[in-house]
């Protein structure tokens, strides 16, 4: 076993069960980065730790990241299957193959009211309602539904209605209802199980299930004209008509058999793949959607296929006879043929098709998995190259000999050197990126000597940079004078980075200093590279300020609770805990102190007496 493994780990590994159930990697700061199933929990995790066996370079890096693991039992390796696709669903870690989050995909949803609404949604309640979808193809989205609604008088109100309701006419019919789009249930013009019959038809129409759905209309037309009820004959002989021509007109049959199917392919390239599906239904595709996912470096197609399969039909809202794939799932396929046979309640089996018109449309789908990657990979590479305006002015206004994309700005903020911090921002392509904004507490105490603490901030930023391997960024901008800019200059050289693009910005009159320069040099106070550098320099104060407030705000309560007998350092944290600042101490009652700290009622009352009189 590898030595750089903790005994904590090690004793981990001695207690493993030999069950099936799922494992969570875990690093240093107690974030899942990897999680798997198995159906033996102690061979399949162990072997992540024996030093002998080769391992990918990407999971060579989870491996050394390994700092703790959890692990789950269950009862079976489809269970095992179904948590595993749960969790990383819910998780993303950083080492699992997983979909891009789908919030933003739009859904049709059917709500569970007496009268149910049918409209497109972009969240997810669990509120009864049903979801088709997602839906990643938009403008057949649109299309569906405007067609449905032209069919079928879905009311389109957002009113909840039920017997109450409708019983004190709480609800007005409306203008939809007299242009035949609606039957009024909010007047009690339609009943409960009509309307819900006609919810059921809408819903077999957005599944693409047109065969059973013709099928009943055309049944129940019949009836109706054998009643005589020739009006209502004539209006369900038009909803076949539209649905025929919605669905038939441009379509024909691909496949003769009637099973419902789905066409899987994928193409993956560096570290995204992208997912086709084609929904056949009634021997017709009547919809294609694509996925995108992440985390798939190093990892073998037929391994990334499986993951999206997983993660695909977990909540999916309908599950077909048939998933046509173009590789073998490896020892995965049973235990994946068993988890969707549960979940859908029929068959449903994984084929790989060699011959005919299944193979066919599963080339067409592999062709437009590898055209959506293409696109995707080619936006984000313009979006690479894209260099925003502003940032390009400034380029000429400096006389820079690249775009400065990534620039970083330094502030200090400080009163007679108390309490001295600075702020380091970072903006992208002219934009701030906040997740990389710094704070740092100056080292060197009381010295009001700006220039020193210019250079301290520098020196550590930079060393760091390169201890870390990092690039450096294309521009710093420190804020002052000749003085700011030189201190920082000398830090640079110190570490040996020489011909960095660095300039100061003198805030009086907008002065810019650049190395080497006696004189500054005045940019025209419309041009807009000028306007960023102010932006990034006011960012810079703003972030400095906030942080120095609130390191002044703790150091005061600490110096007034120092003096505060009974009050020693564990319960001078108790108090900043919960507290956090003097005022909002003040404001306590001695009860409300002790209540919320934990801390005697007779030390609380001294904490209370002592802050009034102290205002006092």
């Amino acid at each position: 076993m590898n030595q750089t493994f903790t005994k904590k780990i090690e004793e981990k590994l001695k207690n493993l069960s030999p069950n099936p159930g799922v494992y969570l990697f875990k690093n240093s700061s107690k974030k899942v980065i990897y999680i798997g199933k198995a159906i033996n929990l102690r061979n399949r995790v162990r072997s992540y730790f024996q030093s002998s066996r080769p391992f990918h370079q990407r999971t060579e890096s989870m491996v050394r990241q390994i700092a703790d693991f959890d692990t789950i039992l269950v009862d079976s390796e489809v269970e095992a299957l179904m948590l595993e696709a749960t969790l990383v669903k819910k998780c993303h870690p950083r080492y699992n193959v997983s979909l891009r989050d789908d919030k933003s995909y739009p859904y049709i949803r059917i709500t569970s009211e007496p009268y149910p609404r049918i409209f497109v949604t972009r969240r997810r309640v669990n509120d009864g309602s049903k979801y088709l979808g997602p839906y990643t193809d938009v403008k057949h989205l649109r299309s569906i539904i405007k067609t449905a609604r032209k069919i079928f008088p879905i009311r389109s109100c957002n009113f909840f209605l039920d017997a109450e309701v409708i019983e004190k006419s709480k609800v007005k019919l409306c203008l939809d209802y007299h242009i035949n789009r609606c039957q009024g249930p909010c007047e009690d013009l339609v009943s409960k199980e009509e309307y819900s019959l006609m919810i059921q038809q809408v819903e077999q129409f957005l599944k693409g299930k047109t065969k059973v759905l013709i099928d009943d209309l055309n049944a129940l037309m019949e009836t109706h004209s054998k009643n005589l009820n020739y009006e209502e004959a004539a209006r369900i002989r038009d909803q076949i008509e539209l649905i025929k021509n919605y669905y038939f007109k441009d379509q024909k049959v691909v496949i003769p058999d009637l099973l419902d199917k789905d066409i899987i392919s994928i193409a993956s390239e560096t570290e995204v793949a992208c997912a086709v599906i084609f929904k056949i239904r009634d021997g017709k595709v009547v919809n294609r959607s694509h996925f995108y996912l992440d985390g798939v470096e190093n990892t073998e197609i037929e391994d990334v296929l499986i993951e999206f399969i997983k993660q695909y039909y977990l909540n999916a809202d309908h599950y077909p006879n048939q998933i046509l794939v173009p590789f073998s799932l490896k020892n995965e396929k049973a235990t994946i043929n068993r988890w969707l046979t549960e979940k859908s309640g029929h068959h449903v089996e994984i084929i790989v098709p060699q011959i005919g018109d299944k193979k066919k449309l599963l080339n067409l789908a592999q062709k437009n998995a590898k055209y959506l990657l293409e696109e995707l990979l080619l936006q984000k590479l313009k979006r690479k190259e894209y260099i925003h305006y502003n940032v390009r002015e400034l380029q000429k206004a400096l006389h820079l000999d690249s775009a400065p994309r990534i620039i970083e700005g330094f502030d200090i903020s400080n009163i007679q050197g108390i309490n001295a911090v600075a702020s380091l921002v970072y903006f992208e392509n002219g934009k701030p990126k906040k997740n990389e904004y710094r704070h740092f507490n100056i080292k060197a105490e009381d010295t009001p000597d700006d220039f020193e603490m210019m250079r301290e901030v520098v020196t550590r930023r930079y060393k760091r940079l390169l201890q870390e391997n990092k690039n450096l960024p294309d521009l710093i901008l420190v804020d002052g004078g000749k003085g700011q800019l030189s201190s920082a200059l000398t830090a640079l050289e110190d570490l040996g980075i020489h011909n960095q693009p660095i300039i100061g910005l003198a805030k009086r009159l907008e002065e810019i200093y650049l190395p080497g320069q006696s004189d500054p040099i005045n940019i025209p106070k419309r041009n807009t590279g000028l306007r960023l550098l102010q932006q990034i320099r006011d960012e810079t104060h703003r972030f400095a300020i906030s942080h120095y407030r609130k390191k002044h705000r703790k150091k005061s309560v600490q110096s007034t609770l120092d003096v505060i007998p009974g009050i020693g350092p564990a319960r001078k944290k108790l108090l900043l805990k919960y507290f956090g600042s003097l005022k909002k101490l003040k404001e306590a009652s001695a009860e409300e102190i002790s209540e919320k700290t934990k801390i005697p009622k007779n030390i609380a009352e001294k904490v209370y007496s002592f802050l009034i009189e102290e205002n006092n």
